[in-house]
Parts: structure tokens; sequence; C-alpha cells
């Protein structure tokens, strides 16, 4: 069930009555929000240990249904700067933001990417292509740099060493996925989150969902879906880290499509699990990709 707006803005709102904020105990240290797991890691990349890094959406949570808490809140109303990755993806991000009276100055990452559209909508999961990860990290670089002039160096740094990095792992990934034939270029995934991955690495991902993990496939469109799927084939189905399995292991029942393995989309995962960083979570889905795509199809 979802919060109305102006519902949702009550129970910020009463959040905020209820908690005595307690006043920084040193004004020096500069506090940063991001809004979900993947921009909270960049972030971390960028500032080292000259900020504290607060993520509010965390591990293998889903930002599209979430409803910020307490904590969250006095989060942002503490905070000086917050992070989103804007295109609509944090539904609930002006809402906590403007409730909260922070003074915090607000950045979207995602300055600066071409979006591209899903059935008409925005898709915000720019991430998922690795040059629009430069360009989430140089966004970031910017404006902490304006914060703390005084680490400029510092951060400037930490920002091309780990730009240096995901050009890198861009280079790799075009290179693997190059080699692949055309009839294993298709896969299906829980919901549409690797529309950029696709675009920029040649594949094709269909999903039974949108952008939006609260939405719900009609029996129509899942019919439909299946029906494309038996006439013209994927290579794998793969489940996601954020979703439901069900829908995925009923395609996979219905079209005899193996599923390939976890994706992560919208989140890094808990500590201790495969994809705790934003490389570490690409490096893990490409391997999982070339895993089922290289793989000779049983006869």
């Amino acid at each position: 069930m979802t919060l109305t707006k102006s519902l949702y803005a009550g129970v910020v709102s009463a959040c905020f009555a209820l908690v005595a904020w307690p006043v920084p105990a040193d004004e020096d240290d500069i506090k940063i929000v991001a809004s979900f797991s993947i921009l909270g890691d960049m972030v971390e990349q960028v500032v080292g240990d000259l900020a504290t890094v607060t993520t509010i959406v965390g591990p293998d949570a889903d930002a599209h249904v979430y409803q910020p808490s307490v904590a969250d809140a006095r989060a942002v109303a503490e905070a000086d700067i917050i992070f989103v990755n804007g295109l609509g993806f944090e539904t609930w991000s002006d809402t906590l933001i403007s409730e909260s009276g922070t003074e915090a100055a607000v950045h979207v990452a995602t300055d600066g990417i071409t979006p591209i559209k899903v059935d008409g909508e925005t898709d915000p999961h720019a991430w998922n292509s690795l040059s629009n990860g430069v360009i989430y990290v140089t966004n970031v670089a910017a404006a902490v740099q304006k914060a703390l002039p005084e680490h400029a160096d510092e951060i400037g740094a930490n920002a091309d060493a780990y730009i240096a990095k995901l050009t890198a792992l861009d280079t790799e990934t075009k290179s693997k996925l190059a080699n692949l034939p055309e009839n294993r270029r298709t896969v299906v995934t829980a919901h549409d989150a690797f529309g950029y991955l696709a675009d920029a690495y040649g594949l094709t991902f269909l999903a039974p969902v949108g952008i939006d993990t609260e939405a719900e496939p009609s029996a129509k469109e899942l019919a439909a879906l299946i029906d494309q799927l038996k006439a013209e084939g994927a290579a794998a189905l793969f489940v996601e880290n954020i979703t439901s399995p069900v829908l995925v292991q009923q395609i996979s029942e219905e079209t005899g499509i193996a599923i390939g393995g976890r994706l992560f989309s919208d989140a890094l995962s808990e500590r201790g699990g495969p994809a705790t960083s934003y490389l570490a979570m690409f490096q893990h889905n490409l391997g999982t990709l070339m895993d089922s795509l290289a793989r000779e199809p049983a006869t």
C-alpha cells in the first residue's frame, strides 16, 4: 500500500515533532547523505575519510517503494550535502527533504546524463552504464570540492583513480560482450532496470514489469511476453536482488528458458555478498551474464 503525498508529508512532519534534534558535536564534521546504496558507495569512494556518509536506502532494499524512517529524517535534517539520483528514481525524496527543514545543498548525480525512455517513461537506472557512472563520480567530486575547497586536490585524486577503474571495467565489458553471437544477446529480468546497460553494450533486455517495481503486469501482458519468448527465444532469465523471483520462475517454467543467476539492479548486496560496491556489482553482473550468454544452448 502506498501513502499519498499529503499523508506521507504528515507522517514526516510527525516524525520531526517527536524527535529532539541534537546539536552536532563538531561543526567542522561534514555530513553527507546519499539516497541509495549504489550512489552512497560512489560518494564514499570520492570523499574517503573526509566526511561521514549516510545512505538512506541500504543494500538489498528497493528504492522504488521505500518509506523513509525517523532516522532517515534526522540524517537529512543534519546533513551538509545531499546527493540524489534524480530522473524520478526517489519518489519520496522531495517530500523528505522539504519537510526536514534541512539547509543542506541538494545535488542531482545524474546531471549531464541523457536519459532513455522505457514505454514513454524516463528510465532512472542510469548507473547501469559505466560511462554514466563516470558522470556520477564527476558530479559528486565537483560538489564535494566546492564544500571542502581545502581538500580539493585530494578529492580530485580520489575521483581520478576511481574513474580510471570504471573506465577500465567499461573497456573490459565492451570487449567481452562484443564477442557474443546475435542469438545470445536477449535476456529477461524481473523489471526494466537495465536499459542503459543494453544501450551501452549491445544487449536486449525484456521484463514483465516496467521501470517501477511497484507495478504488476496484467495476465494479458505476462502471457504476451511468454508467447514472445516461446516464438523468439532468449539466452537466459535472471532474477534480481530487490524483487521476488516468482515471475521469473513462472516464465522459466512456461518457456523452458533457464534462470542464469541473480543480477544486482537497484541496490548493492549486504556485507559478505558479491556486490558490496558499485565496481563489485558491475563485475558480478558482467560475470553472471557472461556465464549464461557465452554458454552454448542445450540441444
